[in-house]
C-alpha cells in the first residue's frame, strides 16, 4: 500500500487533550476523536499515551478504535474519495471508475498517494442508488458521476490544494 511519508510524530500535542478531559471518566472515545482530528489519524505512539494516561491497556484501546469505523489507523489524504461499489453502483460502472482513478493517479482503493494528497477509499452503499454510480469527495457528494468529469473534479481540488 502506498502511504503518505512517516514523519515523527509531536506528542506535544496531547496533554491539552488530556487536559480537557481530565475529570470526565469513559473519556476514551473523546479523546480519541480529539487525537485523531489533531494528527488525521490516529498514530500508534498516541495510542499507547492515551493507554499509559487513562491506565488502560493498549489492546483495549486498539480494540475501540477498531471496532468504530470513524477512526483510522493510518494516514489519510488531505482529500478523501470514497466510491462506491454497492449492487447499483457497480452495475452502473464503478469499477471502471476507481480503475480510472487508478490510471490517473497511481492510487487504487485503501491507498493514499506518496504524497499524502489523495485516499481513496471503496464504500458499498451510499444510501443513494437511484444517483448510481455514486461518489463522495471530501463530503460533496457526487451522483451520476461520469469518468470524465470525476477525474477533472479530482484534479481541480489536488490543484487548489498544492497551490494552497
Amino acid at each position: 500500500m502506498s502511504t503518505a511519508n512517516n514523519s515523527p510524530i509531536d506528542l506535544s500535542l496531547m496533554p491539552a487533550v488530556f487536559a480537557q478531559y481530565e475529570e470526565q471518566q469513559g473519556a476514551l472515545i473523546p479523546i480519541l476523536q480529539k487525537t485523531q482530528a489533531i494528527y488525521g489519524y490516529l498514530p500508534m505512539e498516541a495510542l499507547q499515551l492515551i493507554a499509559d494516561r487513562l491506565d488502560i491497556s493498549l489492546g483495549r484501546v486498539y480494540g475501540v478504535v477498531t471496532f468504530y469505523s470513524q477512526f483510522y489507523l493510518e494516514r489519510r489524504g488531505k482529500h478523501v474519495l470514497k466510491l462506491c461499489n454497492g449492487t447499483a453502483c457497480h452495475v452502473k460502472g464503478a469499477p471502471s471508475l476507481l480503475a480510472a482513478v487508478e490510471d490517473e493517479f497511481g492510487v487504487g482503493a485503501g491507498e493514499t498517494t506518496l504524497d499524502g494528497q489523495l485516499t481513496v477509499e471503496t464504500v458499498y452503499c451510499l444510501g443513494s442508488c437511484a444517483l448510481a454510480p455514486m461518489a463522495v469527495l471530501d463530503d460533496e457528494v457526487i451522483g451520476r458521476v461520469q469518468r470524465d468529469s470525476l477525474l477533472r473534479r479530482l484534479r481541480k481540488q489536488l490543484d487548489q490544494s498544492s497551490s494552497t
